[in-house]
């Protein structure tokens, strides 16, 4: 009998923000695909999973090339395909982690495409966005009334994100990095600015609150930041 496969958010950081849901398929589990880039050791998804994991369970770490064409990893997506399918044959239960949802800005969503034909049982378990754990923390409301929320990718072009943010109500820009200096300026020019915050590693040991973005946009941000900006508070 073939396993199941799990997809399992774990949310922001916090371990206590996990479902009981997905607590009760790590239980399940036999296996934990733990997911890593290549120029990173270890795996934030399964620090924050692993107060709840079985003591035995098995942990493979795959490493999922980080690149614009998801065309162009091919070969080792498909290497990584090849080793699920092969513990789903042997009757292994397998849980694959992610930050956040596992249906939001995930690497599972890839996963999921590659698997979703075959012959194979697959449950997603929802898991929180960071954004939305934020604004709980803060006392800051996402969206209230008729408020149009856009949720943007820093990662996207200059040219898109800056058409966008003059027309939006509210606005959550994910994945804020290097980009920073240049996210700060154009919440400036929109007038998005005065109310932003930005929260880095949300609900982790190292959690970083920024609020004065304007004052602060030459400062070095972590990878896992995001901003969260509303027109009228």
């Amino acid at each position: 009998m073939k396993g199941t496969f799990f997809g399992i958010g774990v949310g922001p950081g916090d371990p206590e923000l996990l479902t009981v849901k997905a607590i009760r398929a790590m239980e399940k589990a036999d296996v934990l695909i733990a997911p890593k880039t290549e120029k990173k050791d270890g795996s934030v998804a399964l620090s924050i999973a692993r107060p709840y994991l079985k003591k035995d369970i098995e942990i493979v770490y795959q490493v999922f090339p980080m690149v614009a064409n998801f065309a162009e990893s091919t070969k080792a997506w498909e290497e990584n395909k090849t080793e699920i399918l092969a513990l789903l044959e042997a009757g292994k239960n397998v849980a694959f982690l992610t930050l956040g949802d596992p249906m939001f800005y995930s690497t599972y969503i890839y996963v999921y495409r590659l698997l979703e034909h075959e012959a194979v049982t697959i449950e997603t378990i929802p898991g929180i966005p960071a954004f939305c754990a934020i604004g709980s923390k803060l006392g800051y409301p996402i969206v209230e009334g008729n408020d149009i929320l856009s949720i943007i990718p820093a990662t996207a072009s200059p040219e898109k994100i800056a058409k966008i943010l003059p027309v939006t109500d509210n606005a959550v820009l994910m994945k804020v990095y290097k980009n920073f200096p240049e996210i700060a300026d154009m919440l400036s020019e929109s007038g998005l600015a005065k109310d932003a915050v930005m929260v880095s590693r949300c609900g982790l040991p190292d959690e970083e609150r920024i609020d004065d973005i304007e004052a602060q946009k030459d400062k070095k941000v972590n990878y896992l930041s995001t901003i969260l900006t509303r027109r009228n508070a």
